[in-house]
């Protein structure tokens, strides 16, 4: 969506009976932090992170941050131009969009206590109640079988790296991988093949990652528009459920919610329409029905091509993460707007452009592990607040 140059930033809208109380947490790209946010659109408190440009952070049930990013010294990103040879895997991965090398567990106070480095890892993660952690990872994909996967544009005298899949690892707390689900062997190059739009580089590029009670991992991959949910099997993983285009293109974050249905930002991006716009849906997995949705009113009020996400909050709002403005709002099931934040903190991509996005925004609840014994108040930060004139 388009927004004035004279925008608001911070809390614009807040219906204090219809949000669901807590604090939420976000990570604006091309930075240096992750901040909570109170229902009042104030900075209550930051985690600076010197060595690592943070991509993505949640909350963990003890209390700690886990936050996903690049470390700072790894070499630039290498050039896209697609006329001379490409750079070898690790560099050339760092042209991805979200591409990270390292997880961090940090205390309250900024303390890292655990890490793991991976320099394929990239976009989401889950840590489990075990201690394990579930993430996506590209790979090369053999020659054979990406010369199968139909759809993708390949320009005149382009010079492409080989195509890249994805693999979900899962790995035990002291880094060592106990699970792996090569996705590349189980999507159907003909039945889900590139969108004719999007660089033959990539099959899937999986953006987000959950787990239901079963154990059954669901994930949104975006180059394919596919949605897909897969079997924990240990010996034979398999995609027991799949859905995506043309009735979603592009989507990102693809959560379980209440009933095994699926949650999914549909961003609309190159659909099948005559304009591209963004929605929310839920969908049945037993029928492939959509139980819910929500849209813009008039439709093109509300549209982030790439990035953004949505959770559902305990009282069944929605917070809705419209990555592209850095705009938040939480809606009722109803559809009412309950809460609405646009992001302040603008950074400076490598390119030298200037953004506001989130790629996702989490609300917890007051009673949160991380927040007892914490004085959460916005005069802990208030040169910040300040700053970015947030009263």
């Amino acid at each position: 969506m388009g927004w004035s140059i004279s925008q608001e930033f911070g809390l614009t809208f807040h219906r204090a009976q219809l949000s669901n109380k807590g604090y939420t947490l976000v990570t604006p790209l091309s930075g240096d932090s992750s901040y909570l946010i109170d229902l009042n659109g104030r900075f209550v408190h930051r985690w600076v992170f010197d060595d690592v440009q943070p991509h993505m952070s949640k909350l963990l049930d003890n209390g700690n941050l886990l936050m996903m990013g690049v470390e700072r010294s790894l070499l630039p990103p290498p050039s896209r131009d697609f006329t001379i040879e490409p750079p070898p895997f690790d560099r050339h991965l760092r042209r991805l969009g979200a591409n990270c090398s390292v997880l961090q567990e940090i205390t309250w106070d900024g303390e890292v206590v655990w890490e793991h480095r991976d320099i394929a890892m990239h976009h989401d993660f889950v840590r489990l109640e075990n201690g394990n952690t579930i993430f996506p990872v590209w790979t090369e994909i053999p020659e054979d079988r990406a010369k199968q996967v139909k759809g993708g544009v390949r320009r005149p005298k382009e010079k492409l790296p080989p195509m890249l899949g994805d693999d979900v690892v899962e790995i035990d707390s002291n880094g060592n991988e106990v699970w792996r689900a090569e996705t590349w062997k189980l999507f159907d190059p003909k039945k889900d093949p590139i969108c004719p739009l999007e660089t033959k580089w990539e099959w899937t590029h999986i953006n987000s990652i959950d787990i239901n009670s079963e154990g059954n991992v669901l994930i949104s991959c975006r180059d394919n528009s596919r949605v897909a949910a897969i079997s924990r099997n240990k010996n034979d993983p398999e995609i027991i459920w799949k859905y995506g285009f043309p009735d979603t293109a592009h989507q990102h974050h693809a959560t379980w919610v209440t009933g095994n249905q699926v949650q999914i930002f549909d961003n609309g991006m190159h659909r099948q329409t005559d304009m591209s716009t963004s929605r929310i849906i839920v969908v049945d997995p037993e029928t492939n029905d959509i139980t819910w949705k929500y849209e813009g009113n008039p439709p093109a009020q509300f549209f982030s091509g790439h990035i953004s996400g949505a959770t559902r909050l305990p009282n069944n709002n929605v917070l809705i993460c419209e990555g592209t403005s850095g705009r938040l709002v939480e809606i009722t099931q109803k559809g009412e707007v309950a809460w609405e934040w646009w992001n302040p903190v603008y950074n400076v991509r490598d390119d030298g452009t200037s953004i506001g996005w989130l790629f996702r925004a989490y609300r917890y609840g007051p009673d949160h592990p991380a927040f007892a014994n914490k004085e959460l108040t916005p005069e802990n930060l208030h040169k910040l607040n300040s700053q970015y004139g947030l009263k």
